[in-house]
């Protein structure tokens, strides 16, 4: 999820997103009030609050979301965003946000960026998110906003950052549509593979995934809201139709992140 400012809220890529949501007006941006309130109607005691950056500069910029996490700190935990185009600079503004801000990993959108994970420029970052025992979040799939789908394909690109860093946990966002087959098959090879199942309803999930989930996946997979563009609520629509066990279902919607960001007591 995100708490996002005016500027973010006014990138036009976001045009797609108004129309798939019914929000054509434009996205209202939200009080951190209004933010822990939607979190509050779904039962989520801990977000996941990421910052943007994108080549032409921080959308959500990584202070926005440290005041966050000061003003609610038994709510939110942080992800970083980071210049690509400047690998030392990133490497240690991702150190600094680590062991200064209290930030849980990081997080690059490859769409973005125009530049899919495998490219050379984030792995200086891989390496620095080894050596702090954090993860790397990223989108894997379609592109919902009006940017090329292609950086988001899980093979060859997110498979070959799995390969070349075994260490390093890796969290793919979106479950991987139209991909979502190659992306389950990157969780079940690789150890450290994890998925979440932002920007879907658990109703409109794609009918493998819900397989996946079904059949030993819910140990691979977080439950995702995607806020403001779906608020957690709408995304747990469906969700006691999917049938989980009572030990996969807390897999899903809170063990696994515990296990991946080091938190305590996330629903």
């Amino acid at each position: 999820m995100q708490h996002p400012n005016a500027h973010f809220l006014a990138q036009p890529w976001l045009a797609s997103l108004q129309r798939w949501t019914r929000q054509e007006d434009g996205f209202r941006v939200p009080t951190l009030d209004d933010t822990v309130a939607a979190m509050d109607a779904a039962g989520v005691q801990t977000g996941v609050l990421s910052a943007w950056h994108g080549p032409q500069g921080a959308l959500i910029s990584n202070e926005e979301v440290a005041q966050c996490l000061a003003a609610h700190p038994d709510r939110f935990i942080g992800l970083a965003s980071v210049d690509l185009y400047r690998p030392m600079q990133a490497v240690r503004e991702l150190r600094r946000c680590v062991t200064e801000l209290g930030f849980s990993g990081l997080r690059i959108v490859p769409w973005l960026w125009g530049l899919p994970p495998d490219d050379r420029r984030y792995y200086p970052l891989y390496a620095e998110c080894v050596a702090l025992g954090v993860p790397f979040c990223t989108q894997v799939g379609h592109t919902g906003p009006l940017l090329s789908s292609e950086p988001g394909r899980p093979i060859p690109h997110l498979e070959h950052v799995a390969l070349d860093f075994p260490e390093l946990t890796i969290v793919g966002g979106h479950v991987g549509a139209p991909w979502t087959q190659e992306v389950i098959s990157l969780a079940h090879k690789f150890p450290n593979v994890y998925l979440d199942t932002s920007a879907y309803k658990m109703k409109r999930l794609p009918p493998d995934f819900v397989s996946f989930l079904r059949d030993g996946g819910a140990r691979k997979v977080l439950f995702g809201s995607n806020y403001p563009m779906l608020s957690p609520a709408d995304c747990l629509e469906g969700w006691e139709d999917l049938a989980l066990s009572e030990a996969d279902a807390a897999r899903v919607l809170r063990g696994n992140a515990e296990a991946v960001f080091g938190l305590s007591g996330a629903v």
